[in-house]
């Protein structure tokens, strides 16, 4: 069910832009980033299980260390440097599949005319890499974060929109964490939440989810190509 209460503009399926989140939305790079930040983390005294380590999947990675940790900031900034080099050297596209359905979703769309971009709270130039090491070719546009300079998810999502020279009511969102919903939300833009494993359940309703989905194939649907 498709809730669009409180948003100005055409229905979803209507909507000319579609921002995707890429951890856990497009590729399912959680058990890579597990393995790696778990990796780094166990160099700090830190042995966490995996379920203590899903508070850091979708938000900045330091944000997300400070979360299952009392590290202060600038040790969580030091512990991220470190994972990506980590990361950077050990993690292979073969590490970080696609959820099944993108692909055919991705080609889905844009056979629609649909324009789709990325928005994550991902490193933007370790993204630009994963997408082209996976030989995603769809994405017109690719937002992360840049230190410094673009910070939140609302940023991210603000600089794809400006890159296609859109506006918040042509795009609509998808995404697997609160973070998307509530960043899009902050933009007036609606978020399609995605149940692909590290939501807690109830997390997109709660969130403000227009629609929520448990795969692509759903989303889809939602969005009016499947």
């Amino acid at each position: 069910m498709v809730s669009m209460h409180g948003f100005d503009g055409p229905s979803i399926d209507e909507r000319a832009i579609v921002l995707f989140d890429f951890d856990g939305t497009v590729a399912n790079t959680q058990p890579a980033i597990m393995r790696a930040v778990g990796a780094v983390l166990a160099r700090h005294g830190y042995e966490l299980r995996e379920d203590q380590l899903l508070p850091l999947i979708g938000p900045p990675l330091e944000v997300g260390i400070r979360l299952v940790t009392d590290m202060d900031e600038r040790e969580a900034l030091d512990v991220a440097a470190e994972y990506r080099e980590l990361f950077s050297r050990t993690v292979t596209a073969e590490d970080t599949p696609l959820f099944p359905g993108t692909l055919e979703l991705l080609d889905a769309l844009v056979a629609a005319g649909k324009r789709i971009a990325v928005a994550t709270s991902r490193i933007e130039s370790s993204t630009v890499d994963l997408i082209a090491a996976l030989g995603l070719t769809q994405f017109e546009v690719i937002a992360g974060r840049v230190p410094g300079i673009r910070e939140t998810k609302a940023d991210s999502i603000s600089a794809a929109l400006a890159a296609l020279g859109a506006r918040p009511c042509d795009a609509v969102m998808v995404g697997d964490r609160m973070y998307d919903v509530t960043g899009a939300m902050e933009l007036g833009i609606p978020c399609i939440g995605i149940y692909s494993g590290a939501a807690a359940p109830g997390e997109h309703e709660e969130a403000g989810a227009v629609a929520v989905c448990a795969d692509m194939s759903q989303v889809g649907r939602v969005l009016g190509v499947r």
